[in-house]
């Protein structure tokens, strides 16, 4: 039973020696795959960050877009209005005009 105990504590052997690869082996793949696995994480950082800044790109795009929309619509009412504002001035003028002759005529009439 003390010889089982001596083998398994000498370091040179065979058992012991291909348990201790096979740990190493382990260890080596464990830490590989902890590599993968952060270079996978940053790759998908990266992208995310990629598509973020897309995101960003495409939203500052469609709000230049909807300002120089409302731009143009607001050009386009207030030349509405000022269409507007001189079509009522002129029928005012008019009206202004017509009661000024009437009452010339009028006056002229007596």
């Amino acid at each position: 039973m003390l010889a089982k105990f001596k083998r398994a504590v000498d370091p040179h052997n065979p058992e012991t020696m291909e348990k201790r690869r096979q740990r190493e082996a382990v260890t080596a793949s464990r830490v590989e795959r902890a590599a993968q696995r952060e270079a996978a994480r940053q790759e998908q950082e990266r992208e995310r960050a990629r598509q973020a800044a897309l995101a960003m790109e495409a939203a500052a795009e469609a709000e230049r877009a909807a300002a120089e929309q409302a731009a143009l619509e607001a050009a386009a009412q207030a030349e509405l209005e000022a269409a507007l504002k001189a079509e009522q001035k002129a029928e005012r003028d008019a009206r202004y005009a017509a009661r000024k002759a009437a009452k010339k005529e009028r006056r002229r009439g007596y």
